[in-house]
């Protein structure tokens, strides 16, 4: 009962003063808490029900929107003063080549991801494994991005400008 307590005062206190409601675990968890628990950056937050995977390093004041998934299988890094929007994911393997070979014991394909500093990725992007993405680069949402980018590069529905 005193869990159900504590649900119910903390949702109306957050209904009434952002006027919105949560997942229930973000009730119970700090997002700042959890990125220093990650050992992100200085600033950075992290929502409870991002998927964190492997090696993932994360720089200062980045922000790590819902429903997220960081695969760092093969290493990820984020920069600092980044927008990582809901739904966003980012990969860093992949498993075509197992999946291809028809039982071929295939060892999943690993490739360091580097999201560099002051980048925005829209809502439910995905960005491939083994890709550099430069600072200020802004991919709008939905984007699939399977190539480099370049600083100060716009990524909006699929085409580079």
């Amino acid at each position: 009962m005193q869990i159900k307590k504590f649900y119910q005062k903390k949702f109306k206190d957050i209904k009434k003063r952002y006027k919105r409601s949560l997942p229930f675990g973000d009730y119970f968890t700090d997002r700042f808490d959890r990125a220093k628990k990650e050992n992100f950056g200085e600033g950075s937050s992290v929502y409870d029900n991002v998927l964190i995977i492997g090696d993932v390093k994360v720089g200062k004041n980045t922000w790590i929107g819902p429903n997220c998934i960081l695969d760092g299988s093969g290493g990820l890094e984020i920069g600092d003063h980044c927008s990582i929007s809901a739904g966003v994911h980012i990969y860093t393997h992949d498993t075509v080549e197992k999946s291809n070979s028809l039982g071929v014991k295939k060892n999943p394909q690993l490739k360091k991801t580097i999201i560099g500093n002051g980048v925005y990725i829209g809502p439910n992007s995905v960005i491939s494994k083994g890709l550099k993405i430069g600072d200020q680069v802004i991919i709008g949402a939905l984007s699939f991005v399977n190539k480099n980018l370049k600083k100060k590069t716009k990524y909006i529905k699929n085409k580079v400008k």
